[in-house]
């Protein structure tokens, strides 16, 4: 580790990242959905800490070994829902910062305004905590 983690030392930022998720939350998207969007983010950016807290979490919540390991592959799998693939979709395109409109339009089509704009949010979010622990070497415990 180089330092120890940002959002644990830095007043307020752990309650102002907690609070974008929150937020997302508020919109009526399913967490475990969210959390899905948050294991496949931390996968293109090769975060072990949110891989490893992302699985575990969606392991708890009940969701299917399938549906967590295969979520890197989920063009793939028959596993998903067409709402859940443009999320995907819409979520690789926001991490690698360029959203064409065919995904965008795609992602519209499955949720409200506020829906779209949570999970954008969402998505935001979680590539912001990767970045962090990506930068700062941070190591599942």
């Amino acid at each position: 580790m180089r330092i120890a983690n940002p959002m644990m030392t830095v007043p307020g930022a752990m309650q102002a990242l907690l609070g974008l998720s929150e937020a997302a939350e508020k919109t009526g998207l399913d967490k475990n959905f969210l959390e899905l969007v948050y294991l496949r983010v931390s996968i293109i950016n090769s975060c072990g800490v949110c891989i490893d807290y992302h699985s575990k979490l969606l392991r708890k919540a009940g969701e299917t070994d399938e549906r967590i390991y295969s979520v890197a592959g989920w063009r793939d799998v028959p596993y998903y829902t067409d709402a859940e693939k443009a999320a995907f979709a819409l979520a690789e395109e926001m991490t690698h910062v360029h959203v064409s409109d065919d995904t965008w339009n795609e992602a519209a089509k499955h949720w409200s305004e506020a829906q779209l704009g949570g999970l954008t949010i969402a998505i935001s979010a979680i590539n912001v905590w990767n970045r962090l622990n990506v930068a700062t070497q941070q190591k599942v415990a």
